[in-house]
């Protein structure tokens, strides 16, 4: 299973993300630039000693990414999905790209990536914190994948 994380902002999710995945064997693909330093002590002190732990790949923008991945099945996590998640039929190398916290994902996006999924939510909130989603929706993958 493929976590891909676009132009992540936040340190402690980065490594929040990275520590799930090494406890359930998730490949983390990291497109940048991030908002943060990997050196940063912030993201040190979530990841602890897991960085090792977990495979974490990293490129230099989304055209890299998709150039490295072409025959693979991007799966874009979004709120503006119309599918819900466990609805979805996930496949073992899917790539789930998850978009940067305070943004999201570029539109062009949407409009690119045929498989778009969503969590649903109260009508009243905007979005969960990216390390809740990548957890809800890796367990779900991980659940079918093991069905």
């Amino acid at each position: 299973m493929h976590i891909v994380l676009y132009k992540p902002d936040i340190p402690q999710n980065t490594a929040a993300i990275i520590r799930l995945g090494a406890c359930l064997n998730l490949k983390i693909h990291i497109i940048e630039p991030c908002g943060f330093n990997i050196n940063d002590k912030r993201f040190k002190r979530v990841v602890m000693d897991y960085m090792g732990l977990c495979k974490v790949f990293r490129y230099d923008g989304y055209d890299s990414f998709v150039k490295k991945h072409k025959k693979s099945r991007i799966v874009l996590m979004t709120t503006k999905g119309k599918k819900l998640y466990y609805k979805f039929k996930f496949k073992s190398n899917d790539m789930l790209l998850f978009g940067r916290e305070s943004a999201g994902v570029p539109d062009y996006f949407h409009k690119t990536i045929k498989n778009k999924i969503k969590i649903p939510m109260n009508k009243k909130t905007r979005s969960l914190n990216v390390a809740m989603s990548v957890a809800i929706i890796s367990s779900e993958a991980i659940r079918q994948k093991n069905s």
